[in-house]
């Protein structure tokens, strides 16, 4: 018995009826409705069937026969060809990555880095200031370095939080940190230009850069953050955390400071700061920027992701006025915009001195959460510590994958370095962030089942 297929050819369409049958049998081959040795019409009862001459039907066959699809056996008829492969049955979508998959499902305790606690923000300063920035009239064209008054109050803020000053001309709003990366890379990078990143480093900043065109070269970190005599001389930008290595955790020490900043000057490049938890440090008070020991080679990136919310959507670009005026031209161009009404809000929290409180008061509750964390890791190895909402364990090669696997099966969401590598792991380990859970008991819990399974070996 021939198979029965549900073909059709319409006459007044531009292509051949020949072509369209080809076309539809080649699929039904392709997609394995047609299986290796099922026999199919002969070319006249089928050429009966869709109501045109025996030609049209036959040239089809003649055009599958030469592509290998189909055989003759004499006497018998016209089959799929012996050997043409039936593609497997349909798979389930694969569980994604710990990495990739993002949001937490309900009961879930998220370990994960990148995120800061929000359960501090439903604050009546924190609503008044959104009430009023949504009751501004809307502007006929916005600055593209942003709006003058938040700008004022950042730099004030900068100045207070961060050790250094930093001219209001110099200063640019974004939408986050990397945002000001995408922004001075489009500005001051050609295509094919090297650029060093950390390695093991930010993913989302390696991807930004050679979004731009850029060549990212990884360069190694170790304890203290980034090797500066292991750089290459013909970098024209490279990308540091220098308050908070991400994700190893070191604090780049002022005498490796000193030589990135020669490097700098040395080789004519730049360094894009990324002050990656910059204001929480629990062993002494916040180093300053690295942008304040040298601001004619440093360029400055801060968010508010951290110290308040990923939602807020504000950050800043601080350097150099004309680096940072080409930069604004640069961000007409794009029209790349910072939204109005989350500027205005955090203009009102800088000025009124909410953020500098929520700042204090989100330094103590870190430290807390973070001494939870060392509590019930306790006897593990544990890199970072000391600043920042994340630490690192560090586990045997082999032990990291198990122990994810094995912490997710108990509701415990966490993360391996390995996604941090551009290139071969040389650090195997965990990344625990403090950052996102909702309480601390819930991430004494969490670490908890880590410790246990870390110990488990």
């Amino acid at each position: 018995m021939s198979v029965d297929l549900p073909l059709t050819v319409d006459r007044d369409g531009g292509e051949p009826m020949s072509a369209q049958l080809v076309g539809q049998l080649r699929t039904a081959l392709g997609e394995g409705r047609l299986a290796a040795g099922e026999r199919l019409p002969a070319s006249r009862a089928l050429a009966g069937l869709l109501g045109v001459s025996r030609t049209v039907v036959t040239e089809a066959y003649e055009q599958l026969y030469a592509e290998g699809w189909l055989e003759g056996r004499h006497g018998s008829g016209t089959y799929v060809t012996e050997g043409v492969a039936t593609p497997p049955e349909p798979q389930p979508p694969p569980v994604m990555p710990m990495s990739v998959r993002r949001t937490a499902a309900p009961g879930e305790i998220d370990l994960r880095p990148g995120l800061a606690w929000v359960g501090a923000l439903d604050t009546p300063a924190w609503r008044r200031a959104w009430r009023l920035a949504s009751g501004m009239p809307p502007q006929q064209r916005q600055d593209a370095h942003g709006l003058p008054g938040l700008r004022v109050a950042l730099a004030d803020y900068i100045r207070r939080s961060r050790g250094v000053t930093c001219p209001v001309d110099g200063l640019l709003v974004t939408r986050g940190a990397t945002n000001g990366l995408d922004l001075l890379a489009a500005t001051v990078l050609r295509p094919g230009d090297r650029v060093g990143v950390e390695e093991p480093g930010y993913l989302r900043a390696r991807a930004v850069l050679a979004g731009r065109g850029a060549e990212p070269v990884p360069c190694p970190v170790d304890e203290n953050g980034l090797v500066v005599d292991a750089l290459p001389g013909d970098l024209r930008l490279v990308y540091t955390t220098p308050s908070h290595q991400f994700p190893m955790g070191g604090v780049l020490p002022v005498p490796r400071r000193q030589a990135l900043l020669a490097w700098a000057r040395r080789n004519g490049a730049l360094v894009a700061e990324d002050d990656y938890d910059g204001e929480f440090r629990y062993d002494v008070g916040p180093l300053p920027a690295l942008y304040g020991l040298d601001p004619d080679v440093v360029v400055y990136l801060g968010t508010t992701a951290k110290i308040l919310t990923a939602d807020m959507g504000v950050g800043w670009l601080v350097g150099r006025p004309d680096v940072v005026g080409r930069v604004a031209l640069r961000r007409e161009e794009l029209n790349d915009r910072t939204a109005v009404v989350p500027q205005d809000a955090l203009r009102l929290l800088l000025e009124r001195g909410d953020l500098d409180r929520h700042v204090r008061r989100m330094r103590g509750e870190y430290a807390r959460r973070r001494d939870v964390v060392v509590r019930a890791l306790d006897g593990l190895p544990l890199r970072g510590d000391t600043a920042g909402l994340h630490l690192v364990v560090d586990v045997p090669p082999h032990e990291a994958g198990r122990i994810v696997r094995e912490a997710e099966g108990r509701g415990v969401l966490v993360e391996t370095l390995d996604h941090c590598y551009a290139g071969a792991r040389r650090a195997p380990g965990l990344v625990i962030g403090y950052g996102s859970a909702e309480s601390r008991a819930e991430l004494r819990k969490g670490c908890e089942i880590v410790g246990e399974l870390a110990r488990a070996r």
